[in-house]
């Protein structure tokens, strides 16, 4: 069953246990984030090689987001990687989510935060040549 269609039973269901009606207006505005296995191993490569497999955490329960990420990925390979800004002091149960207006970040990642890009895009090129060299 999809989700437009148990979000509209839902809401319909909650509406006539109170009596009333409800109409829905359901826009669908960005496609769920896909990644590409490739990249993401390309992507998950390069963290194990810059800090270590210790920083690299695979989500065992990916989030099925909708990210403008999503429009970019669906026409050009990629991956959505998430940086962990969480500060130490904190365990994952006690950490806000991000949009949370009580979420902390660690401003220690900034730094990861440019390295990773910079250095997928030297990767990455770095292999485009090579290659074309061949």
């Amino acid at each position: 069953m999809s989700a437009r269609r148990l979000l509209c039973e839902l809401v319909t269901g909650i509406a006539a246990a109170h009596g009333t009606t409800a109409e829905i207006d359901y826009d669908a505005e960005l496609p769920v984030t896909v990644t590409d296995p490739a990249e993401t191993a390309f992507a998950s490569d390069t963290i194990e090689q810059l800090w270590g497999a210790q920083r690299l955490a695979a989500m065992l329960h990916p989030h099925p987001a909708s990210e403008d990420f999503s429009r970019v990925l669906a026409r050009v390979p990629g991956a959505f990687v998430f940086l962990g800004a969480r500060p130490a002091r904190l365990s994952r149960d006690e950490a806000e989510e991000n949009h949370s207006p009580r979420a902390e970040f660690d401003d220690v990642v900034l730094d990861d935060g440019a390295r990773l890009p910079a250095e997928l895009a030297v990767r990455r090129l770095t292999a485009y040549a090579t290659n074309a060299a061949r």
